[in-house]
């Protein structure tokens, strides 16, 4: 597909755990086909908890004529079941995986056979050579987990070094972290595209909420700003959509390859970004 805007785009969703969320999903995703995506991902949950609902999810995306790419988790996976998910997708018509370490499930123990993005990545090129298209995660603003930034940044070479074609950032809203990382990489001879994630603000709470969980910073200014509209959600809303779009001409500017959107499974925002940058 094309995009209707004059660059490469595509979306990110989550399983619903209700039928009502799933109706509303598919709402969602035809409002924002219109805008021709690249392709749209689903997430996979903590340890592997959602993967019904990411497969089930990425097969009606598949039949709805889009591209879909999965996330895919190996904390607490085997060869074997990595294995198995990776024919299943196959047959399924899945062209794209998003690969990834994953988060550990609440109180679990375990690690599984993998240990790394890394091992994981290396395991499906040499199980399935060139079958699958690879994307990792990049962290501009560094892996909150990392001992530091240059420990970070070789454990993103070892997923390119791994097999990875491309990679989809952290969202974040600051630029110069993310043409800084790209410096950083370029500089290391990792020549795929970085493409930089998304974050739409529609809502102040929910954002500092998976700021304080993920690492992302948000900008002293940006914060302040939320917390002065209070409850004013319209105003909250209406400011999110300048500074967002803001960002994403910058990116652009700066050459880009594309931008992947967090949709949390909604479309208005987005698509009143991509308008105003159409």
């Amino acid at each position: 597909m094309k995009s209707a805007v004059p660059f490469p785009l595509s979306f990110e969703f989550f399983p619903p755990k209700t039928p009502e969320g799933a109706e509303k999903l598919r709402l969602v995703r035809q409002q924002l086909y219109v805008l021709k995506p690249e392709f749209c991902s689903v997430t996979f949950g903590a340890g592997g908890s959602t993967q019904e609902g990411t497969f089930n999810t990425v097969r009606e995306i598949l039949a709805e004529g889009a591209s879909a790419a999965s996330h895919f988790s190996c904390i607490g996976a085997t060869r074997a079941t990595v294995r198995e998910q990776l024919t299943t997708l196959k047959t399924m018509g899945v062209k794209r995986l998003v690969a990834l370490r994953g988060d550990l499930p609440s109180g679990y123990g375990g690690g599984g056979e993998f240990q790394y993005a890394s091992d994981l990545v290396a395991f499906i090129r040499a199980e399935t050579g060139d079958d699958f298209h690879i994307e990792v995660a990049a962290y501009p603003e560094i892996h909150p987990q990392a001992k530091s930034a240059s420990s970070d940044l070789q454990a993103f070479a070892s997923k390119v070094n791994a097999g990875a074609n491309s990679a989809i950032t952290q969202y974040f809203y600051n630029s110069d972290a993310y043409f800084r990382f790209l410096e950083d990489t370029d500089a290391l001879g990792l020549g795929i595209p970085v493409v930089p994630g998304i974050m739409p603000i529609t809502s102040s709470t929910q954002l500092m909420r998976f700021s304080d969980a993920c690492g992302a910073e948000i900008p002293r200014w940006i914060r302040l700003r939320l917390q002065g509209y209070g409850d004013d959600t319209a105003s909250i809303k209406a400011f999110g959509l300048d500074v967002v779009t803001d960002l994403c001409e910058q990116l652009r500017a700066g050459g880009a390859p594309g931008l992947h959107f967090y949709s949390m499974n909604q479309s208005a925002a987005t698509i009143e970004i991509c308008s105003r940058l159409a």
